[in-house]
C-alpha cells in the first residue's frame, strides 16, 4: 500500500512539474466547477500553517515513518495494514519534496472549486493518503480492532477501567 501511494504520490508531482510548473498554463479542468489541477508549493503542513518549520516538520514526519516500519512487525490486521500503508506513502511523498526540492517546499496541484481562490487549501495525493490513512486509523479504534488482528470488548475495556493503577 506504502508503495502503491508513494509511486502515485511522486509520479503525479512530476507530471506537475513537467506540464504546470513556468509555463504559463491555466488551471487544468478535471471535474467541472469542482476540481482543478494547479502547481503551487507548500512550505509548511496541512493549510500552510509553520512554513516557517520546514525542517520541523521534516523531522516529525522521518520520525512517524520510523515509528510505523518498527510497528509493521505486529501488524495482524488488514484494515490498519492499509491505513498505516496509506500513512506511510503520503508521509514519505511529501518527505521526498521536503529533502530534495529547491526551498523544502511540497508539490501541492489539486484545488477544489476555484483554481485561484479555492475554498480548501490546495493539496496533493500524498496529503489525500494521510487523511484517509488516519481516518480508517479513527475508524478501527473506535470499533474496538487493533493492530495485532484482536478487537477490544466491552467487557475488556470496562474491566480495564475498573482496575486502580498498579493493580495486576
Amino acid at each position: 500500500m506504502a508503495l502503491v501511494a508513494l509511486a502515485l504520490d511522486l509520479g503525479s508531482k512530476l507530471l506537475v512539474v513537467a506540464e504546470l510548473e513556468d509555463t504559463g498554463h491555466p488551471p487544468v479542468q478535471l471535474l467541472p466547477d469542482v476540481l482543478y489541477l494547479v502547481h503551487t508549493r507548500n512550505t509548511g503542513a496541512a493549510f500552510s500553517l509553520g512554513s516557517s518549520y520546514t525542517y520541523v516538520l521534516t523531522a516529525i514526519a522521518l520520525v512517524v515513518i520510523l515509528v510505523i516500519i518498527r510497528s509493521a512487525r505486529r501488524l495482524a490486521s488488514t484494515g490498519w495494514a492499509v491505513a498505516l500503508g496509506l500513512i506511510l506513502g503520503g508521509a514519505c511523498g511529501n518527505v521526498v519534496d521536503r529533502l530534495f526540492r529547491t526551498g523544502g517546499g511540497v508539490v501541492d496541484f489539486f484545488a477544489i472549486v476555484d483554481p485561484f481562490d479555492p475554498p480548501w487549501p490546495v493539496f496533493n495525493i500524498a496529503d489525500a493518503c494521510l487523511c484517509v490513512g488516519v481516518a480508517i486509523l479513527v475508524g478501527m479504534e473506535l470499533t474496538g480492532r487493533r493492530i495485532d488482528g484482536s478487537r477490544a470488548t466491552k467487557a475488556g475495556r470496562a474491566s480495564v477501567a475498573e482496575d486502580p493503577p498498579g493493580h495486576n
